[in-house]
């Protein structure tokens, strides 16, 4: 029994009768896990616990591809012992840091050991309660750090197109200018006639004003209407004729005026005419690019800033509507282009008194979890017709928002432990178990509020109940 001495050490066992540890030692198993050697992973069934006798192993749990250490155990430690006391899967991954030996008993005989010494079983909560806060409290953190960076991918996402667009208008706009200097010079060696420069600011005028539209033209008429356009200028001699033929329907001309154009401008000022028509309205309408881009990106910082309720209090007046749109702005790259969105507001919906950026973080990780439920088909596609509906309403003090997805629903036994810390559904890695706990502590605990679920396949809703007023707060 070259155990006893070191079993009877080790609080679990320390109050054990001698012939109950005596027993136990003929039972235990000694294992050596050398140095880099995994003993079981995540999500595996678990047989046996371990105590160290030398040596160390880390716990590792795998979330978003990446590794996050839980913790290291070393001589006298007990680990996987949660997988046995709830008949549950390993939470965690088990490595060896150091060539390490163990001393391992099995599910039933560790059952039989709680059961017969209450010491056994206090010293047992007592580590089981331990070490569920700290893994609590590091995956929550995890988590955190998880949606930041979905929320980083997200900004980035939608940040890249506007200012993508800027880049490329402002290098066009270089050399339009270029051109439409080398332009002007040739329109002043015109000499036009104070009736005719009359006329000219007339047309840039126009060309400032349809800059900003597009004609509602179909592409067959668009395309007839160029050509037309296209030999009327070819006729006159003008240089890079489809160009400008692009211009002039944009501009929306008509064969009247182009007579007129012709008639006001002699046959060596209209090309030069038709130029400088050519050369500002792609200024303008290059100006009216950048500004939506700039627009854009500030519309953007304007939804992050409300998003994170920066520099305000941490219980504000919050309008749900905004935060769902926020959201979807920061998702929008998890939605990708086959996901529709259906919003159903009620348009009378009062604001109401909530945690913000925690509310937000609510509706971040049930957008999310429906697009991945979305998300299941080859490669990661998501069915034709795939939607995820948004519906707001009001009975009595309550507000209800609904997140619905027609996606194949979630499983009857699964349906129990959908707010369970360290639950998940996902495949291992993806996920840490803890977004709908932490939404579940957000709404119930802070809020007042309740998480309600329906599910079935083809549609699984979450509604979440908010009081219009914090009590107590």
């Amino acid at each position: 029994m070259a155990n006893y001495d070191f079993l009877r050490k080790i609080p679990l066992f320390s109050a054990l009768p001698d012939d109950d540890l005596a027993s136990l030692c003929q039972i235990v198993r000694e294992m050596e896990l050398p140095a880099g050697q995994v003993l079981f992973e995540e999500g595996s069934i678990g047989d046996m616990a371990y105590i160290i006798e030398s040596g160390e192993v880390e716990i590792i749990k795998v979330s978003q591809k990446r590794e996050i250490l839980l913790a290291t155990r070393g001589p006298g430690e007990v680990f996987g012992e949660i997988a046995l006391v709830f008949d549950s899967p390993r939470t965690a991954t088990v490595r060896a840091r150091t060539d390490t030996s163990m001393i391992g008993i099995g599910r039933e005989d560790l059952r039989n050991l709680l059961q017969i010494s209450p010491s056994a079983a206090a010293s047992m909560f007592d580590i089981i309660l331990s070490r569920w806060q700290n893994t609590q409290n590091l995956l929550r953190q995890s988590e955190k750090m998880a949606q930041l960076g979905t929320f980083t991918a997200g900004i980035a996402h939608e940040l890249n197109n506007p200012a993508a667009a800027v880049q490329r208008s402002t290098e066009h706009l270089d050399t339009v200018l270029f051109d439409s200097a080398h332009t002007f010079m040739r329109l002043v060696r015109q000499g036009l006639s104070p009736e005719q420069q009359t006329t000219l600011e007339q047309f840039v005028r126009r060309a400032q004003e349809q800059a900003r539209v597009m004609p509602d033209l179909d592409p067959l008429a668009r395309s007839d209407r160029e050509a037309e356009l296209e030999e009327w200028l070819e006729d006159r001699g003008i240089d890079a004729a489809w160009d400008c033929a692009s211009t002039l329907v944009n501009l929306q001309f008509t064969d009247e005026e182009l007579t007129q154009l012709a008639a006001v401008y002699d046959q060596n000022q209209l090309p030069v005419i038709i130029s400088w028509l050519n050369n500002n309205y792609t200024i303008f309408n290059l100006l009216a690019e950048l500004r939506q881009g700039a627009q854009r990106i500030s519309a953007i910082v304007k939804a992050l800033k409300s998003y994170t309720y920066l520099d305000q209090a941490d219980i504000v007046r919050y309008n749900v509507h905004e935060g769902l749109e926020n959201t979807l702005l920061i998702l929008r790259h998890k939605l990708k282009n086959d996901i529709k969105v259906r919003r159903q507001y009620d348009p009378d919906l009062p604001q109401i008194d909530a945690h913000g950026s925690e509310l937000n973080q609510v509706w971040t990780n049930l957008i999310d979890n429906a697009a991945d439920a979305l998300h299941n088909g080859p490669e990661g596609a998501a069915p034709p017709g795939a939607m995820i509906t948004l519906r707001t309403r009001q009975e009595g003090k309550w507000i209800i928002v609904t997140i619905e997805d027609n996606g194949p629903g979630i499983a009857p036994d699964v349906l129990p432990r959908i707010f369970d810390a360290f639950y998940t559904t996902k495949p291992v890695g993806q996920g840490t178990g803890l977004g709908l706990d932490i939404s579940y502590n957000i709404v119930v605990r802070k809020h007042q509020g309740d998480i309600r679920i329906k599910s079935e396949p083809g549609q699984t809703q979450f509604e979440v109940w908010l009081p219009t007023d914090l009590e107590g707060e």
